[in-house]
Parts: C-alpha cells; structure tokens; sequence
C-alpha cells in the first residue's frame, strides 16, 4: 500500500491505540504536532516511603519476534529506516525531560538504562512491531512527530520487563510490617497477663514460671533449645501432668490414642499462635534481638494465645518487653531474682593446662582449640569430657553426665559456649580459653568480635549452680593478658535490647509472587526486604541462609509453597556433607518428581551403615550425617506422605547417636589419628608450625612455665611428641633429613644458596 493521507494515519492511530495500549495517560500542551508533552504523574506528591533498592529488580525476558498487528503499521506507513530509527532513539534517551518523567514513575538511572536498552534492541531486531508503534516511529523519523510521543511505548515495555513498577503500591502495602500485632487476631481477642520473670542464670526465674504453668490446667513452654524443651518435657511427666513433646524433627504425644494433652513443650519456632492456653512460658526472651532466630520470639511474645505469658530472661530486656506490650495495650509485671549461689572473678589467670582442677571447665570458640586443648590435657594424664554445638544431643547430655557423674574418672569438661543453656553441668570454675568469638553482623558477614558482657556472664553464670556439687563458683582466663579484659567486660551493664526480629512469612511471599510470577524466591525475598518499613521498635532478620537454600534449589520445579518450607529447613550450610553433595537439593527433586523418600533410598545416600570414626574428619561426617537425618525427620512432619519412613529414620539416627558418642569418648585417639595423616601428607619444604599448634604452644607453656614431661625422658624430641606437638612419623622424617643434611653439607648449601636462603650483606654486616 501507498502511504496513506496524514488525517487517515491519524484516524487509524486512534483506533489502535486503545486504553490498553496507551499505559500512561498524556495532554497535550499545545496544538502543534511538534509541541513537547507533558504527562500525568504516577507517583503522588508528598511524603513517599524509601526508594527500594531497584540492583534487586531483575528484568523479565519478553518475546520479540511476534506482533499481533502483523505487519499492519509498515502497510500502513512504510518501513522503517533502522539506521535513521537508531538516531532517534539515542536522542530519546539522551533527553533530560524523559529521564527526568521516567524517574517520576519509578525509573531511576539504572532502571532506565536497563529498559532502554531493552527497548531498543525490540524495536530494532524485531520483525513486526506493535501497529501504534511503528506508525508513531515512521511519524518522527519522517519529521511529522515529536521525539517525546515514543514515551508512552517506552514505559509500556519497561513495566513489562519490570512488572514491579505497575504494582510497586501493592508491594509495598504487603511488606508494610509496621503493625505486627495485628497479624494475631486471636491474641488481640484476650485481655492477656504479662508477668516478666528477671535475672541473671541460675537465679530459679525460668523455675518460678515453671511452677506456674504446671499448676495451669494448660499451658506451653517454648524454649530456643530442644534439651530445654525436652527436659520441660520430663519434668511435667515426672510431676504427673501430662505433657507433649514438639520439636521441628519430633512429636511425642504421651496419650496412647495420640490425643493431645493439655500442656506441650516445644522450640520455639514450633510454638502454635492459635490454639489457647492458660498459662504459657517464653524462655530466654533476650534472644528476641538475635539476628537470626529473633523473629520467633516475637511472634511468641505477640501471637501466643494464651491468658497469662510469663517471661524468662535478662533485665536488660524490661523496658523493651514493657514498651511493646504497651503496643497491645498489655501492662507488664516485673518479678525480679538475684542469683542462689554466688561467683567470683579470680585474681589470676590458669597460664597453664598443668593448673587444671577437678570441676574446671575451659570454654573455647572454636572446634580445633577444642581438639588442641583435649589433646594437651590428654597428654597430662588426664581425662576429660569434650562438648560442642553441632553434637548430636545425645551425646552432649552423654558427655554431660559422664562429666557430672562422682565415680567417673573425667573431671574435666573442654566445650564451647553451647553449655551457655540447655545442659545442668556441676562446674567448678569456668576458664576462658578465649575471648574473642566468631559472629555475624546484621548484614550477614561474618566477624571476629570480642565477646559481649551478655554472653560473658550466661557462660560464667555455669559455675557454682544451684543443686550442684559446688557451691560457689569461680572464673578466669587462660591466658594473663585476657584476665583485665575479661573483668571490664563483666564489670560493663548489659546492653539493652531496643529492638525485636521480623520474618516475611509465606503468605505474604505468596502475595508478592501473584504480583511478580517470574521472579525467583530469593528474588522474592530480596524485594520484600528491600521495600519492607519497620517501625523504630523492629527489625528485619538476616535471610541469607533463607536465599543460600533457595539458590541451590531454584532449578528444582517446585511450588512456591514447598520451596518456601525447604528453604526454611534447619541447615547448617558450613556442614561440608550437606552442601557439597546437595544432598537437600537430591530431597526436593524426588520431592519435585512426586517420588516417595523411602529408608532405603535415604540409606543409599548417606552410604549406611556407617564405618567408626577414624580421625576427626570421620566424627564431623558422622555430625553431618546426623544433620542429614535431622532434615529427614523435618520434612516428614511437614509432607508425611512424601517423607513416610520418619519412624525407621529416628531408629537409624539414634545409631548414630551412639556411633558419634565413642567417637567423641575417643576424640583424643582420633585427634592423633588426624595429626599422624597430617603429618604424613606435609611436604619437607612446609615444616612451619601450623596455627593450632602454636595455640597449643601458648596453652601448655603458660608464660614461660614449662609443662612437666609425662613420660619422664629427657630428650626433646620425645618431650615434643609426649606433648602432642609432634608425631612419631613428623619426629624419624626430621631426623632422616638432618642425618642428610650432615652426610652431604655441601650439596644443601648450594642448594639453599640458589634459593636465596643465604644471609643478606646487611645480616653479615650486622653480625660483624
């Protein structure tokens, strides 16, 4: 066709570009058809909230090579000269006006330059362009339009590509989490009792609680730990009332039939915000600022149900806890404790493993000043008992009692601050080995910080408890510099809790995900909390673990649900088993496929049953494989019918269980055993000595004060490999090199020469 008449292209253009084409409604300012436009603004004047952070906003691959219209516009008009329509674009997106409108409706820099970029590469490499389109295009290359009329067309593919900024007011009312209280409506139906139970560990405030809620006809513990919720559990059973067990990996219900009984014991995550109670206990609520966990404890403290809530934990939380319950028009009873038995900071430090006394306990930060300080006091002698967090919990409370047991030889405990709540240890004296502490910060990353007053007294409140053997308590450090840092940091006041956790929940990720179909859930995520308000009383927890796990099965065809409870599973993502043989990645694709998890497809790929542990990095697999089963057992109670051997699984783990525990009585056999491999693999050239080893040189010298040699000899090699510093194999591989060096002197020297080892003309003059 011949191009038509302008008044005919104009007639057509207004038959096609209907409402639905035209995506930003225009005026035009004057009469003329080269006259700029200036368009009607999306975003409202006034207060707005934060701009999101628009790195997050990943854009949308749209299809270019089909066009409705056909080639309606080029029949039209005629076709468009690509050359001369690349000009016109590049003058489009240098106009300062248009950057200025786009930022107005929620493209900043970035943005625009992603969807102009976009937008040029449809028009150019698309075969048949929209009809409205390619007739308003011809109109300004052929000089008959203003280069602004392409504005509307250009917004319409940048809310495709990023269809966030057509629903960025929705988005923003879902992750409005200024008014968490009300996600509880059935809490906020109740006139609920606040009684706050404070003071320091070992103080009888969480048993004071306890005394309430057995005599309750119901009632709920929720505890951060699962032996706090487990001893809860016993001792309501033991005092006749009836109560059930409800962890993320287990359900023990003690009515035969399975009916629930009036009280249960749970983690705190599992705590039920729906169901009443009469009575219902929050243990260790200054956990509620932890980055990670914090959340759960304030939907306990908001959602429980239940009419009276007794809090347990540090004073420093009062004021905080009071404030928020002000937000519910709840008042808040303070019941304050001082400590039953007392403990005093010492006036000198340990120095030397060869101070040890029985009830000692030295508390380290690490797994391998654990082995390095078990193995020295192997090494004296001595036997101790050995307690950290990625233990299974039957072994902790296995090591727990051989420690606390009178008969038995082991009077010595080497732990981590795990013992810090959930164990009842007969401790003498605690001895920081340490005082500095891996962390993670609000951002994720992970530091070397100095431990705070808060965690330096739940660790020193461990000794002298109340009922134990000793009656008062003592702590010190091991080293003497760690001493005056240790009493300013305990002579500090605890650091008061100003704000409480918050976590997206899925039904609000579901609501983002109708409005964003083609992000990813880690996408998902990032968007909500980027776009997310808090009022000054909250925070947003940290989601990395969250996104770790739901990058490593994105690939996966799962429901947003299900990869939702996935993504959520307690995974220790440093445990090397877990990650590197994506092992939960293999759970969600059978999941994915609609395949059962039966036992034995869970026994083929854990390889069991297992061997012994041989060395350490036997034991931690060994850790890791439990963790495996741990994740079975969650995910059984959260898709019985796709996870339905949990019963065959637990018999399994408690093997295990029992596995890791000799491993863990023998841990100073399988230290040796790892040292003597080690040894073995080390080159000549690398005989410098390792980290661990010079902690194991600080620890045993104690300023200066030599260790006693146990096996009486004399020589120093044998004194080294009596001290753990050195294997027999390290030892005859140092004495076959220096008989080498001594047969042939000459050869070495040349050879250290050529490497420039040779003294420099500084040294020698220096010497001279």
């Amino acid at each position: 066709l011949q191009p038509l008449p302008c008044a005919l292209r104009c007639w057509v253009r207004l038959r096609l570009a209907s409402p639905s084409r035209r995506p930003v409604s225009l005026l035009r300012s004057g009469g003329g058809g080269s006259a700029p436009l200036s368009w009607t603004r999306s975003i409202s004047s006034g207060n707005s909230p934060r701009p999101p952070d628009t790195s997050l906003f990943v854009p949308v691959d749209i299809k270019t090579d089909f066009s409705e219209d056909g080639s309606v516009g080029a029949e039209l008009t005629q076709p468009l000269d690509k050359s001369e329509l690349l000009k016109v674009l590049n003058r489009f997106y240098k106009r300062k006006e248009i950057q200025k409108l786009a930022s107005e409706n929620g493209l900043d820099a970035r943005l625009f330059h992603q969807a102009f970029i976009s937008f040029r590469k449809y028009v150019l490499e698309t075969e048949t362009l929209a009809a409205d389109l390619h007739i308003v295009l011809n109109d300004i290359c052929c000089g008959a339009g203003h280069i602004d009329d392409i504005y509307p067309y250009f917004m319409r593919h940048a809310k495709q590509i990023f269809p966030m900024l057509d629903c960025m007011d929705d988005l923003r009312k879902i992750s409005d989490l200024r008014v968490p209280a009300n996600w509880y409506p059935e809490a906020r139906s109740i006139q609920r009792k606040v009684v706050f139970h404070a003071g320091p560990t070992n103080s009888g405030k969480t048993y004071h609680a306890i005394q309430r809620y057995l005599e309750a006809k119901s009632g709920v513990y929720c505890g951060p730990l699962k032996l706090l919720a487990h001893e809860i559990f016993e001792k309501s059973n033991s005092a006749g009332v009836p109560c059930d067990l409800v962890t993320g990996e287990e359900r023990i219900f003690v009515d035969p039939d399975g009916q629930q009984s009036g009280h249960v014991a749970c983690t705190i995550e599992m705590c039920s915000v729906t169901t009443p109670y009469e009575v219902a206990v929050i243990d260790e609520i200054q956990m509620i600022r932890d980055p990670s966990r914090g959340w759960a404890w304030t939907r306990a403290l908001l959602g429980l149900c239940a009419e009276e809530i007794h809090v347990c934990g540090e004073a420093a939380a009062i004021n905080f806890v009071t404030e928020l319950m002000y937000t519910t028009g709840e008042e808040v009873e303070v019941r304050n404790y001082e400590r039953l038995t007392p403990f005093s900071l010492m006036d000198h430090a340990l120095e030397s493993l060869d101070n040890l006394q029985p009830g000692d306990c030295v508390v380290c930060f690490s797994k391998n000043d654990i082995y390095s300080i078990s193995r020295q006091i192997e090494v004296r002698g001595l036997e101790c008992a050995v307690i950290y967090g990625s233990l299974p919990p039957g072994t902790k409370l296995s090591q727990a009692k051989k420690f606390n047991d009178p008969s038995d030889p082991c009077k010595i405990l080497v732990a981590t601050d795990a013992i810090g709540m959930g164990l009842n240890l007969s401790i003498r004296r605690i001895i920081f080995n340490s005082l500095v502490k891996p962390s993670i910060n609000e951002k994720g990353e992970k530091e070397m910080d100095t431990i705070t007053t808060s965690q330096a007294l739940q660790i020193a409140g461990r000794a002298g408890r109340f009922s134990s053997t000793f009656k008062e308590g003592e702590v010190t450090t091991m080293h003497r510099d760690d001493l005056p840092v240790l009493k300013e940091i305990m002579g500090r006041a605890v650091d008061p809790i100003e704000t409480a956790g918050l976590h997206p929940t899925a039904e609000q990720i579901e609501m983002f995900a109708y409005h964003l179909p083609e992000a990813t859930l880690s996408n998902l995520i990032d968007i909500f909390v980027s776009l997310s308000q808090v009022d000054g009383l909250y925070f947003v927890c940290n989601v990395d673990d969250f996104k770790f796990l739901a990058d490593m099965i994105q690939h996966i065809p799962l429901n947003l649900r299900s990869r939702y409870v996935f993504c959520t599973a307690p995974i220790n993502k440093k445990q090397p088993f877990v990650c590197t043989t994506r092992l939960l990645s293999q759970f969600a694709r059978q999941f994915s496929r609609d395949e059962p998890l039966t036992f034995d497809w869970v026994c083929r790929h854990i390889s069991w049953p297992p061997m012994p542990p041989k060395n350490i990095k036997d034991l931690a697999h060994l850790e890791a494989v439990h963790d495996v089963l741990d994740l079975y057992l969650w995910l059984s109670y959260r898709f019985m019918d796709m996870f339905p051997d949990a019963n065959r699984v637990r018999d399994i783990q408690r093997e295990m269980d029992e596995i890791i525990q000799v491993g863990v009585h023998n841990i100073t056999r399988l230290i040796r055993a790892s040292e003597a491999q080690s040894s073995e693999s080390l080159p000549s050239t690398q005989l410098q000595t390792p980290p661990q080893v010079q902690r194991r040189l600080r620890g045993s010298q104690g300023r200066g004060q030599p260790p006693k040699d146990v096996s009486g000899s004399s020589t120093l090699g044998s004194r080294l490999v009596q001290e753990g510093r050195l294997t027999k194999d390290l030892l005859q591989q140092l004495r076959r090199e220096w008989s080498e060096e001594q047969m042939h002197p000459a050869r070495n020297e040349q050879t250290h020469s050529r490497t420039g080892g040779g003294k420099s003309r500084a040294d020698k003059k220096k010497r001279k």
